[in-house]
């Protein structure tokens, strides 16, 4: 099968329905792509207690230094009610210059890509300089307990390791060359509930509303600000996402409310202080009286989410000038070095190598009728290229 097409790399990958955790035929159609050009595949299947299995992918060409990975996911989002999209979600139809299909830029267009790209090496170099592998999960879009965390440890253990990586998520906001991620913010979650005593709304002083605790609680997780921001990250900001008690009659004051928090954080902290700064705001609220007159302090347990994830910034030069320039020398474009967004598998990667993210215009992401412009495909493939030939020339200078 010919991989050095993006188009139909990526029109292939999209007629699997790899809807997390499934499979769906799409890293058999990798492993298709990848060995005739001289990589060994491997399939490793995942597994843990109380969450589905799932299959990824390692695939490498060569067997010494210096080591570049490429990472992603096959895995997709559901595509919701498949009758308001405009062309079949995994038919990989092409109109008016886009390709349409569920994964269509997050991220398998950067996965068609990268392939295509290492193709063209592979075509007019010989094999590279070092070596050059794939990474690829299917559960990045799920919990991210079977995939590029187990993989990573199940390819150390065989004795692998690393140069450098890119992720190639869909990075850029408006167009190809606008931004490549050399970081992420962390991210902390948790569940607060507050204990009262149930009552009759006629009666309250022979009941304890836990909505007026929460109201002091979650204020004070909001307010004031947990910083200003650092000179490579924006502020760290905490959002309430839910508050519940259950309740449906309108005169019963509930005997209990949650609240679910999540906070994505700069480098001002770490998991461990911010844990306490948090602690320390939820203990003096409750303390504090001004809604609750007359009564003890608020009454709340805290739990927190398993696995948070932890901030990071690449400073590898090599890595991030090889790509800055790649996509510079193919768009005429600076992009911008940013640490905006939400989490990603680089969460992951970078306690194995430096790692940045790299891939498409990512504005149709999980959206009805995502989609991408089929020239993207070319320009993109030509900068991962163009990215590898620098890459290791720096890389082995």
């Amino acid at each position: 099968m010919q991989a050095t097409d993006p188009v139909a790399n990526l029109a292939a990958l999209i007629r699997c329905p790899s809807v997390t955790p499934a499979e769906g035929g799409a890293l058999s159609l990798l492993d298709n792509l990848l060995t005739p050009l001289g990589f060994k595949v491997d399939r490793v299947m995942a597994t843990e207690e109380g969450t589905p299995d799932v299959e990824n992918l390692y695939a490498r060409i060569g067997t010494q230094g210096p080591h570049l990975m490429f990472a992603g996911h096959t895995d997709v989002v559901p595509v919701g009610d498949e009758a308001t999209w405009s062309h079949p979600p995994f038919a990989a139809e092409i109109a008016g210059g886009e390709m349409f299909g569920r994964g269509a830029v997050d991220m398998k267009g950067g996965i068609a890509c990268f392939i295509a790209a290492i193709a063209r090496h592979v075509e007019k170099h010989g094999k590279p300089q070092g070596s050059v592998s794939f990474l690829i999960t299917g559960d990045e879009e799920g919990p991210s307990i079977n995939g590029t965390s187990k993989l990573l440890e199940w390819a150390a253990a065989k004795g692998e390791t690393w140069d450098a990586c890119v992720v190639g998520e869909p990075t850029n906001p408006d167009q190809l060359g606008d931004m490549i991620k050399i970081g992420r913010r962390g991210s902390l979650s948790g569940r607060i509930t507050v204990h009262g005593v149930q009552g009759h709304a006629a009666y309250p002083h022979l009941a304890d509303n836990p909505i007026r605790g929460m109201l002091q609680l979650t204020h004070a997780l909001m307010d004031p600000p947990f910083d200003t921001g650092t000179d490579n990250f924006q502020p760290s900001n905490l959002e309430v996402t839910t508050i519940d008690t259950g309740n449906a009659a309108t005169n019963v004051i509930p005997s209990k409310a949650t609240a679910s928090f999540n906070i994505r954080f700069n480098d001002t902290w770490t998991a461990e202080t911010l844990r306490d700064e948090i602690i320390r705001r939820l203990d003096e609220a409750a303390a504090d009286g001004a809604l609750r007159p007359d009564r003890s302090p608020v009454k709340y347990d805290l739990v927190w989410a398993d696995r948070p994830s932890h901030v990071f910034l690449t400073r590898n030069n090599s890595l991030i000038s090889s790509l800055s320039g790649a996509v510079a020398e193919v768009t005429g474009n600076e992009p911008k070095l940013s640490t905006t967004g939400g989490t990603s598998d680089a969460r992951f990667i970078k306690d194995y190598c430096p790692v940045v993210e790299f891939g498409l215009v990512g504005q149709t992401m999980h959206m009805v009728d995502e989609r991408v412009a089929v020239a993207d495909l070319e320009t993109l493939t030509r900068i991962y290229e163009t990215f590898i030939e620098r890459w290791f020339d720096h890389a082995i200078a």
